[in-house]
Protein backbone atom coordinates (compact mmCIF):
# COMPACT_ATOMS: atom_id res chain seq x y z
CA UNK A 1 0.00 0.00 0.00
CA UNK A 2 2.83 2.37 0.77
CA UNK A 3 4.41 1.82 -2.80
CA UNK A 4 0.75 2.91 -4.51
CA UNK A 5 -0.57 5.63 -1.88
CA UNK A 6 0.86 8.84 0.02
CA UNK A 7 2.95 7.35 2.86
CA UNK A 8 4.24 8.96 6.00
CA UNK A 9 8.10 10.00 6.37
CA UNK A 10 8.76 6.48 8.82
CA UNK A 11 6.78 4.58 5.94
CA UNK A 12 9.33 6.15 3.51
CA UNK A 13 12.26 5.80 5.45
CA UNK A 14 11.25 1.67 5.89
CA UNK A 15 10.93 1.56 1.88
CA UNK A 16 13.96 3.72 1.16
CA UNK A 17 16.18 1.92 3.94
CA UNK A 18 16.89 5.57 4.20
CA UNK A 19 16.56 7.47 7.78
CA UNK A 20 14.17 9.92 8.53
CA UNK A 21 16.96 12.18 9.07
CA UNK A 22 18.31 11.92 5.59
CA UNK A 23 14.76 12.13 4.29
CA UNK A 24 14.50 15.62 5.43
CA UNK A 25 17.96 16.55 4.92
CA UNK A 26 17.78 15.51 1.05
CA UNK A 27 14.15 17.22 1.26
CA UNK A 28 15.94 20.53 2.60
CA UNK A 29 18.45 20.51 -0.36
CA UNK A 30 16.37 20.40 -2.74
CA UNK A 31 16.92 16.34 -4.10
CA UNK A 32 13.37 15.61 -2.80
CA UNK A 33 10.31 17.51 -3.83
CA UNK A 34 8.17 18.90 -0.64
CA UNK A 35 5.69 16.54 0.38
CA UNK A 36 2.13 16.85 0.71
CA UNK A 37 1.09 18.01 4.47
CA UNK A 38 -1.88 16.72 5.39
CA UNK A 39 -2.55 17.32 9.34
CA UNK A 40 0.99 18.18 9.87
CA UNK A 41 2.27 15.02 8.49
CA UNK A 42 4.23 14.74 5.45
CA UNK A 43 3.39 11.85 2.89
CA UNK A 44 5.65 10.84 0.25
CA UNK A 45 4.25 9.24 -3.42
CA UNK A 46 6.28 7.03 -5.55
CA UNK A 47 8.11 9.18 -7.37
CA UNK A 48 9.66 10.38 -3.92
CA UNK A 49 10.24 6.83 -3.16
CA UNK A 50 11.72 6.80 -6.56
CA UNK A 51 14.58 9.70 -5.87
CA UNK A 52 15.27 8.16 -2.65
CA UNK A 53 16.35 4.67 -4.04
CA UNK A 54 18.23 6.82 -6.89
CA UNK A 55 19.93 8.94 -4.34
CA UNK A 56 21.15 5.91 -2.20
CA UNK A 57 21.79 3.73 -5.57
CA UNK A 58 24.30 6.83 -7.01
CA UNK A 59 25.72 7.56 -3.28
CA UNK A 60 26.61 3.80 -3.76
CA UNK A 61 28.37 3.74 -6.66
CA UNK A 62 30.27 7.05 -5.33
CA UNK A 63 28.47 10.09 -6.62
CA UNK A 64 28.43 13.05 -4.25
CA UNK A 65 25.20 14.87 -3.78
CA UNK A 66 26.11 17.72 -5.90
CA UNK A 67 26.52 15.75 -8.71
CA UNK A 68 23.27 13.61 -7.89
CA UNK A 69 21.46 16.97 -7.71
CA UNK A 70 22.40 17.98 -11.43
CA UNK A 71 21.26 15.26 -12.37
CA UNK A 72 18.28 15.53 -11.24
CA UNK A 73 18.03 18.98 -11.79
CA UNK A 74 18.58 18.56 -15.53
CA UNK A 75 14.94 16.89 -16.00
CA UNK A 76 16.41 14.73 -18.80
CA UNK A 77 14.38 11.36 -16.96
CA UNK A 78 12.17 10.74 -14.61
CA UNK A 79 13.93 8.95 -10.85
CA UNK A 80 12.23 5.43 -12.25
CA UNK A 81 13.87 5.62 -15.53
CA UNK A 82 17.34 6.74 -14.52
CA UNK A 83 16.71 3.88 -11.54
CA UNK A 84 16.00 0.87 -14.72
CA UNK A 85 19.31 2.53 -16.42
CA UNK A 86 21.42 1.71 -12.99
CA UNK A 87 19.95 -1.53 -13.08
CA UNK A 88 20.97 -2.39 -16.29
CA UNK A 89 24.41 -1.23 -15.88
CA UNK A 90 25.28 -2.57 -12.41
CA UNK A 91 23.49 -5.90 -12.44
CA UNK A 92 25.85 -8.46 -12.64
CA UNK A 93 26.55 -10.48 -15.58
CA UNK A 94 28.02 -13.43 -13.92
CA UNK A 95 25.13 -16.45 -13.83
CA UNK A 96 27.77 -18.70 -11.48
CA UNK A 97 27.42 -17.90 -7.43
CA UNK A 98 30.95 -16.82 -5.23
CA UNK A 99 32.45 -20.15 -3.75
CA UNK A 100 34.58 -19.80 -0.54
CA UNK A 101 37.92 -21.81 0.04
CA UNK A 102 39.80 -22.02 2.55
CA UNK A 103 43.86 -22.12 1.53
CA UNK A 104 43.66 -26.10 2.56
CA UNK A 105 41.05 -26.40 -0.36
CA UNK A 106 43.19 -24.98 -2.99
CA UNK A 107 46.24 -26.58 -1.84
CA UNK A 108 43.94 -30.36 -1.99
CA UNK A 109 42.68 -29.33 -5.09
CA UNK A 110 46.42 -27.78 -6.96
CA UNK A 111 48.83 -29.85 -4.59
CA UNK A 112 52.15 -28.17 -4.49
CA UNK A 113 51.14 -25.27 -7.12
CA UNK A 114 48.95 -23.59 -4.76
CA UNK A 115 51.62 -21.87 -2.71
CA UNK A 116 51.26 -18.42 -0.60
CA UNK A 117 53.24 -16.75 -4.00
CA UNK A 118 50.69 -18.49 -6.66
CA UNK A 119 47.75 -17.64 -4.64
CA UNK A 120 48.57 -13.66 -4.35
CA UNK A 121 49.00 -13.98 -8.11
CA UNK A 122 45.61 -14.85 -8.02
CA UNK A 123 44.62 -12.56 -5.89
CA UNK A 124 45.74 -10.20 -8.62
CA UNK A 125 44.12 -11.46 -11.17
CA UNK A 126 40.98 -11.19 -9.48
CA UNK A 127 40.09 -15.05 -9.70
CA UNK A 128 39.91 -15.05 -5.97
CA UNK A 129 39.24 -12.05 -3.93
CA UNK A 130 41.39 -12.78 0.13
CA UNK A 131 39.01 -12.88 2.79
CA UNK A 132 41.61 -13.04 5.81
CA UNK A 133 42.26 -15.88 7.91
CA UNK A 134 43.05 -18.25 5.13
CA UNK A 135 39.79 -17.83 3.35
CA UNK A 136 39.01 -17.30 -0.40
CA UNK A 137 36.19 -16.25 -2.71
CA UNK A 138 36.32 -17.28 -6.15
CA UNK A 139 33.68 -14.95 -7.93
CA UNK A 140 33.39 -16.95 -10.74
CA UNK A 141 34.02 -21.13 -9.62
CA UNK A 142 34.64 -22.27 -13.17
CA UNK A 143 37.64 -20.28 -13.67
CA UNK A 144 38.92 -22.13 -10.89
CA UNK A 145 37.33 -25.59 -11.99
CA UNK A 146 39.03 -25.02 -15.43
CA UNK A 147 42.65 -23.83 -13.92
CA UNK A 148 42.07 -27.29 -12.04
CA UNK A 149 41.42 -29.14 -15.12
CA UNK A 150 43.96 -27.37 -17.04
CA UNK A 151 47.10 -28.75 -14.46
CA UNK A 152 45.92 -31.85 -14.50
CA UNK A 153 47.03 -32.00 -18.18
CA UNK A 154 50.21 -31.31 -16.74
CA UNK A 155 50.28 -27.25 -17.28
CA UNK A 156 51.99 -25.45 -14.31
CA UNK A 157 49.46 -23.27 -12.31
CA UNK A 158 51.61 -20.78 -12.66
CA UNK A 159 51.69 -20.59 -16.13
CA UNK A 160 47.83 -21.25 -16.48
CA UNK A 161 47.69 -18.06 -14.40
CA UNK A 162 49.93 -16.19 -16.97
CA UNK A 163 47.82 -17.30 -19.58
CA UNK A 164 44.55 -16.20 -17.96
CA UNK A 165 46.62 -12.53 -17.14
CA UNK A 166 46.76 -11.90 -21.07
CA UNK A 167 43.14 -13.71 -22.03
CA UNK A 168 41.71 -10.80 -19.35
CA UNK A 169 43.76 -7.73 -21.27
CA UNK A 170 42.41 -9.18 -24.39
CA UNK A 171 39.06 -9.00 -23.31
CA UNK A 172 38.66 -5.93 -21.38
CA UNK A 173 40.16 -4.54 -25.10
CA UNK A 174 37.63 -6.66 -26.39
CA UNK A 175 35.05 -5.19 -23.60
CA UNK A 176 35.95 -1.26 -24.60
CA UNK A 177 35.02 -1.73 -27.74
CA UNK A 178 31.95 -3.25 -27.14
CA UNK A 179 31.08 -0.58 -24.69
CA UNK A 180 31.72 1.92 -26.89
CA UNK A 181 29.80 0.70 -30.04
CA UNK A 182 26.99 1.18 -28.05
CA UNK A 183 28.35 4.41 -26.75
CA UNK A 184 28.73 5.95 -30.37
CA UNK A 185 25.71 4.31 -31.96
CA UNK A 186 23.06 3.73 -29.21
CA UNK A 187 23.37 6.09 -26.49
CA UNK A 188 25.09 9.54 -28.49
CA UNK A 189 22.35 9.59 -31.09
CA UNK A 190 19.60 8.94 -27.85
CA UNK A 191 21.65 11.75 -25.93
CA UNK A 192 21.77 14.42 -29.17
CA UNK A 193 18.17 13.90 -29.66
CA UNK A 194 17.42 15.11 -25.82
CA UNK A 195 16.63 11.56 -24.11
CA UNK A 196 13.11 11.37 -26.20
CA UNK A 197 10.73 10.28 -23.34
CA UNK A 198 9.41 7.35 -25.64
CA UNK A 199 12.98 5.69 -26.21
CA UNK A 200 13.89 5.04 -22.65
CA UNK A 201 12.96 1.64 -22.47
CA UNK A 202 14.34 0.84 -25.34
CA UNK A 203 17.89 2.20 -24.95
CA UNK A 204 17.76 0.43 -20.81
CA UNK A 205 17.03 -2.98 -22.67
CA UNK A 206 19.98 -2.22 -25.40
CA UNK A 207 22.08 -1.35 -22.54
CA UNK A 208 20.93 -4.53 -20.53
CA UNK A 209 21.51 -7.15 -23.81
CA UNK A 210 24.93 -5.27 -23.92
CA UNK A 211 26.67 -7.94 -22.51
CA UNK A 212 25.15 -10.98 -23.16
CA UNK A 213 25.06 -10.11 -26.76
CA UNK A 214 28.83 -9.56 -26.65
CA UNK A 215 29.47 -12.21 -25.19
CA UNK A 216 28.47 -14.66 -27.80
CA UNK A 217 29.75 -12.68 -30.69
CA UNK A 218 32.94 -13.41 -28.34
CA UNK A 219 32.27 -17.38 -28.10
CA UNK A 220 31.85 -17.52 -31.69
CA UNK A 221 34.80 -15.64 -32.52
CA UNK A 222 36.71 -17.35 -30.58
CA UNK A 223 35.88 -20.87 -31.30
CA UNK A 224 36.56 -19.81 -35.01
CA UNK A 225 39.69 -18.45 -34.22
CA UNK A 226 40.97 -21.25 -32.06
CA UNK A 227 40.23 -23.82 -34.27
CA UNK A 228 42.53 -22.40 -36.81
CA UNK A 229 45.37 -22.00 -34.70
CA UNK A 230 45.19 -25.81 -33.16
CA UNK A 231 45.14 -27.00 -36.62
CA UNK A 232 47.92 -24.28 -37.85
CA UNK A 233 49.87 -25.23 -34.54
CA UNK A 234 49.74 -28.86 -34.94
CA UNK A 235 50.19 -29.19 -38.29
CA UNK A 236 53.19 -27.85 -37.75
CA UNK A 237 54.03 -30.46 -35.15
CA UNK A 238 53.08 -33.39 -37.50
CA UNK A 239 55.34 -31.52 -40.42
CA UNK A 240 58.04 -31.50 -38.46
CA UNK A 241 57.40 -34.71 -36.70
CA UNK A 242 56.66 -36.44 -39.91
CA UNK A 243 60.43 -34.71 -41.32
CA UNK A 244 62.25 -37.09 -37.97
CA UNK A 245 64.22 -40.03 -39.55
CA UNK A 246 62.23 -43.13 -38.11
CA UNK A 247 63.36 -45.08 -34.26
CA UNK A 248 66.03 -47.72 -34.68
CA UNK A 249 64.30 -50.97 -33.36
Amino acid sequence: RCLSDWSSDVCSSDLSGMTVRNIRAHRARGLLPAPEVRERIGYYGPEHLARLRLIARMQGDGFNLRAIERLLDAGNARPEQLLSLTDAINTPYESEQATIFTAGELQRRFGEHADAKTLARAVQLGLLIALGDGRYEAPVPALIDAAEEVVKRGVSLRHALTAIAKVREQCRTVAREFVRLFLEDVWKPFAQDGYPEDRWAEVTESIDRLRPLSSTALLAAYQLTMSSEVEAAFGRELERLSKQPPRKK
